[in-house]
């Protein structure tokens, strides 16, 4: 997986995959969850709750949104949210991946914090998963869905953020470096 990441961190190919990942990202933004929104009377949806929710919310948004709230959030946002994850795992890892190749680190244990966009994809997954059930399910959600969505919402939040936080750290340094390097 490593040598796969290190071939795939051109600069070409990452700003390509990047390019992707901002536009379908800016769809989701502009377009699916405004619509699904729409119909929610003001509550985040739930996959747009980074420190995560309850049974209680959860269901109280489902029926605000009625039928056809629900819908579009099924059949509008979460299909193209199918698509995201994936984007975001891989253009993610690989920006990272390309920073520390210009850092030098590629062969440090700096180089396993790539994997991290990776598992929050992951997690983006199981919680789409778990949404889907909770919309399918509805009104009789088990409130073990509920918690276990939940947990993949607050695990996708916590490692996207641990990941923005490291790619700002590798972003200042390689700066400070190629300021450093000029200046000499």
């Amino acid at each position: 997986m490593k040598e796969l990441i290190k071939r795939n961190s051109s600069g070409r190919k990452v700003l390509i995959l990047f390019t992707v990942t901002i536009i379908v990202y800016l769809v989701m933004l502009t377009i699916t969850i405004p619509k699904v929104m729409s119909y929610s009377g003001g509550m985040n949806l739930l996959d747009m709750m980074p420190a995560g929710y309850d049974a209680e919310y959860a269901n109280n948004l489902l029926s605000s949104l009625g039928e056809q709230g629900r819908n579009a959030y099924l059949y509008i946002q979460l299909p193209v949210d199918m698509v995201y994850p994936l984007l975001f795992g891989v253009s993610y890892c690989l920006v990272l991946a390309y920073f520390l190749n210009k850092l030098g680190k590629t062969e440090s244990f700096l180089f396993y914090l790539c994997y991290l966009p990776l598992f929050a994809g992951l997690f983006d997954y199981l919680e789409n998963f778990g949404i889907i059930a909770m919309l399918n399910t509805y009104p009789s959600n088990p409130g073990f869905l509920t918690q276990i969505t939940n947990v993949f919402s607050v695990l996708k939040s916590f490692l996207t953020t641990i990941y923005f936080v490291i790619l700002i750290i590798c972003l200042i340094v390689f700066v400070i470096r190629r300021l450093f390097l000029k200046s000499l």
